[in-house]
């Protein structure tokens, strides 16, 4: 669960390192973003010469979250910290070519298919 002015941190290899959540994406009054959801950030911090340059605004994917998540089989999941993919609003291809770390299944629901298939770990 993520909401206005987190700070997150990038989990592909955009350049981008750190985020913060400006809005969360599917509603005026929705108030929090899970696991496979869309929301918009800025770039925080990055690295030099990358693709994403700080102050920009981007569409990401969050992909791992500190707060638990319940599944249907009544199980949870929960990552050490909050991160997101950067991914073109429109088609949901992120925009980098490898990501790194773990992600949720339930980017598989959500339509993320090319982050699931980058990714070395689904869990």
């Amino acid at each position: 669960m993520i909401q206005e002015r987190a700070i997150l941190v990038s989990a592909d290899n955009s350049g981008a390192k750190k985020l913060r959540c400006i809005r969360v994406l599917g509603g005026g009054r929705k108030r929090y973003t899970r696991l496979g959801e869309m929301l918009t950030a800025t770039v925080r911090e990055a690295q030099p010469h990358s693709s994403v340059k700080k102050g920009e605004v981007v569409h990401a994917v969050l992909v791992r979250a500190r707060k638990e998540t319940r599944r249907p089989d009544g199980s949870y999941i929960r990552f050490s910290e909050n991160a997101v993919v950067i991914v073109d609003p429109k088609t949901k291809e992120p925009k980098a070519t490898r990501i790194f770390g773990p992600i949720a299944r339930e980017l598989r629901a959500a339509g993320y298919m090319k982050i699931i298939s980058l990714a070395p770990e689904v869990l």
